[in-house]
């Protein structure tokens, strides 16, 4: 299948280099019916790639407009390849390789300069890209006579895209997929850019043949001048700065400059959801109850959940929107933006107790697990843009699709809660989204929210049945291991925010899956995993992601097993990533990059050093190991600089600093190193008053004072809350104490050891039954028969759900 374009607003022009020589175009016509200079192997090669084709089986449908007797005429040795992205350029007549050293070899033998492309299986203006350039006989010949062509999933080697993205940025002042560079045959940079349509891509092509051949030196020192600026600006090492808690306000402040009071979020068009950002404030707002960022969180998170960006009818969210006000999406779905927006929900939804937040989030997760879980429990990386040929088709409806699918009396209902015109809002069809809310929906029409869901959700039902029986978009089934991550970690924290238990079943099954086949007998992971064997050496963030999940497994199982397993990855990962010169982890060890960059500040996903930040915060909390303490504290150190100076573009390792300075904001913490697991719940007695129960879980030597100690120099258990908050702290009931000597004291010490809870009513004040986020502060002394710790104090944030 080929991807019809709908327009050429995105056009990429010749960009000013010193070596080149003059504006030479050729007409595409005058080279089009000359068969390419290509695609003849040794013959154990062909071999190789027909069996590979024909091993594809008889409903397999080649990706080409070159078909002979309905089978493709060109087939490379892409079709050899893990990747769904590389296999649709098995069959240009590009004589393609995929990244690896035979290209390189290959080159150098030749003295021929390299195109690298690097796009994605569900990118829209790749398949564009494909169809006008990779497809096009013309373009091939000059490729495959004057070239080395080498295609690479983005997925598959991020430290790969990382490197060159940097270098195309800096070339031509944007970056953005496809990405086209052409290298030396020693992988350094000289010219890039992104979408190249046939006849600018042909000049270009014959003006850096050109360039070449006849100014090589020149070539080659521009591709060293370039690759040394890429290794400034991916390795360089900056004087450590102090990290004070203001830089966390900082980023606030920066992000809440950029927001969009009109229609919510943190850019103008086109729009993407930021997730790092939303988590950052989320996180503050969960500590401090701040209205301003409240407002901007919900401004934001309403206007995405009605808008077109959000999938109204199965759930999930597309990748961006292209318009200011969330309508009109780019429809890709990407896993982790399932994973990581369906945790902005969760937590929006504890912090306010809107449920509305809980639905789409509900929602999210439930889409994924109908429509991007396989038949081993993990996730699909992404679905396509594009079906039948144009972007959005399966997504988008007309007024005739809803009376013949509905019930004739819910029809002006529907037309209207969805804002459905005859002249439609995307290329005469309709993209559905909320114009107004559903709550102020629900007042209008005097019901109650609940009955208007109830009346809503069979209608969504029948349209999203009838969607499938459409030709749906491509889906990407490659199993990413650091994305499959994210979704398990979101998955544990559903359950116990949601108390639905079918997502820890998930995301336990999912995280046994992952380690069956990614985790292999030298302790390493695989990255990728498509029809269910793995390939591609993990990186830096696959070891982090999949350590997340493991430790939310911990948290919500209490198994040792997930702890040990996270330990496992979180020292390998250190073994093979950490750069021990500036304290900070690279990406990837690939030997045929010139440098090897470090994942510091946020783009869609939090940096791979945040993560580990993170990673390694939580590990010293469970475990009470002070290298996890100290490996964290020297990637803060190592970008504290950067931090300071651009707050906003580090918002997930700010929001870690945060944490590591004031805790986790969680109803579920532990204390003595590890030793002690401590659990809140909150339940609702009678109108404006709610009983609190705390449960505390020692591990067999340890113990805590208890309320009132014996010993003047012990510090009491004690329970307390804030005076400035809305809520009066009473009737508080701590465990009798054991009577206990310890190896240290020769006089018995009332402690409390095991299990046991202490429990106190929380009365709102006031008459307003609005329920407002509670921040409960526990203050102990943990010790053991050898010695007493500090004293800790935990502060617990409380939402009644």
């Amino acid at each position: 299948m080929i991807i019809k374009k709908k327009s050429t607003a995105l056009c990429q022009r010749l960009l000013p280099i010193t070596f080149l020589v003059g504006t030479l175009f050729i007409s595409p016509a005058s080279l089009s019916n000359t068969p390419p200079n290509t695609m003849t192997y040794p013959e154990k090669l062909q071999q190789q790639i027909t069996l590979a084709l024909k091993n594809k089986g008889v409903s397999y449908q080649a990706r080409t407009r070159h078909l002979a007797d309905g089978k493709p005429v060109y087939t490379n040795r892409l079709i050899l390849t893990e990747s769904p992205y590389l296999i649709q350029h098995a069959h240009n007549p590009v004589n393609w390789y995929p990244w690896g050293e035979e290209a390189f070899a290959i080159a150098k033998k030749e003295n021929k300069p390299i195109f690298l492309s690097i796009g994605y299986a569900t990118c829209h203006w790749c398949h564009v890209m494909e169809e006008e350039s990779f497809e096009s006989l013309a373009v091939a010949k000059i490729l495959n006579q004057d070239f080395i062509a080498i295609k690479v999933d983005r997925e598959q080697h991020p430290d790969v895209d990382a490197t060159y993205m940097t270098a195309v940025t800096m070339l031509a002042g944007r970056g953005g997929w496809p990405m086209s560079s052409f290298i030396t045959t020693e992988g350094k940079p000289f010219y890039g850019g992104t979408y190249y349509p046939e006849h600018a891509f042909i000049s270009v092509l014959t003006q850096l043949k050109n360039a070449w051949d006849k100014d090589h030196k020149n070539v080659l020192a521009e591709a060293e001048r370039i690759s040394q600026a890429v290794t400034r600006q991916t390795t360089q090492k900056k004087a450590v700065a102090a990290l004070e808690q203001s830089v966390v306000q900082s980023a606030a402040q920066q992000s809440l400059s950029l927001y969009d009071p009109q229609y919510g979020g943190f850019s103008q068009a086109p729009k993407f959801p930021n997730e790092p950002i939303l988590l950052l404030l989320l996180q503050l707002a969960e500590r401090n109850s701040n209205p301003q960022i409240i407002g901007a969180l919900n401004k934001t998170l309403n206007a995405m959940a009605e808008g077109g960006i959000y999938d109204q009818v199965g759930g999930g969210f597309h990748r961006y929107a292209t318009d200011s006000h969330w309508l009109t999406p780019h429809f890709e779905k990407m896993l982790y933006n399932q994973a990581y927006l369906a945790r902005a929900y969760l937590r929006a939804y504890r912090l306010t107790g809107n449920p509305l937040y809980a639905r789409i989030a509900t929602q999210t997760l439930d889409y994924t697990l109908r429509e991007m879980k396989n038949s081993h429990h993990v996730f699909y990386s992404a679905t396509d843009a594009d079906s039948e040929g144009e972007e959005g088709t399966y997504f988008v409806w007309t007024i005739d699709d809803i009376k013949k699918l509905l019930p004739e009396s819910e029809v002006d209902f529907f037309i209207s809660l969805f804002g459905l015109t005859a002249q439609g809002n995307f290329e005469g069809k309709n993209i559905l989204f909320l114009p107004q809310s559903l709550q102020k929906t629900a007042q209008q029409q005097n019901t109650s929210l609940t009955i208007l869901l109830n009346r809503l959700d069979p209608l969504l039902e029948l349209l999203r049945k009838h969607r499938q029986t459409r030709i749906p978009p491509l889906t990407d089934d490659k199993v990413i291991t650091a994305w499959n991550g994210m979704l398990i970690a979101t998955l544990a924290e559903a359950s116990d925010i949601l108390k639905q238990p079918q997502y820890l079943i998930a995301a336990k099954n999912a995280a046994q899956s992952l380690w069956q086949t990614q985790y292999n007998k030298k302790g390493k992971l695989w990255r990728i995993n498509l029809n269910n064997q793995p390939s591609i050496t993990a990186k830096q963030d696959d070891y982090a992601h999949f350590s997340e999940a493991l430790l939310a497994l911990y948290d919500a199982t209490a198994d040792k097993s997930y702890l040990e397993k996270a330990e496992l990855l979180a020292h390998k990962m250190v073994e093979l990533f950490l750069d021990t010169q500036s304290g900070a982890f690279v990406m990837g060890k690939d030997q045929l990059l010139f440098t090897h960059p470090k994942d510091s500040y946020d783009g869609a996903l939090p940096s791979g050093n945040a993560m580990a930040v993170q990673l390694f915060n939580r590990l010293f909390k469970r475990t009470g190991k002070d290298a996890y303490q100290n490996y964290a504290t020297n990637i803060l150190n190592a970008f504290s600089s950067q931090m300071n100076e651009y707050p906003s573009a580090y918002t997930y390792m700010l929001a870690q600093l945060d944490e590591s300075t004031h805790g986790e904001v969680s109803h579920q913490q532990y204390a003595a190193r590890g030793a002690i697991k401590i659990d809140t719940t909150i339940d609702k007695t009678k109108q404006n008053e709610y009983k609190l129960t705390i449960h505390f879980k020692a591990h067999s030597d340890w113990h805590i004072n208890s309320n009132k100690p014996l010993q003047k120099d012990l510090i009491a258990t004690e329970l307390s809350i804030d005076d400035k908050q809305d809520w009066l702290l009473k009737d508080i009931q701590y465990p009798q104490a054991e009577l206990i000597k310890t190896k240290f004291g020769a006089k018995e010490m009332a402690l409390y050891q095991g299990a046991f809870t202490v429990s106190a009513t929380l009365s709102k004040k006031g008459t307003s039954d609005h329920f407002t986020p509670i921040k409960i502060k526990l203050n102990l002394q943990a010790c053991n028969q050898e010695s007493c710790l500090a004293p800790e104090l935990l502060t617990f944030f409380m939402s009644q759900i």
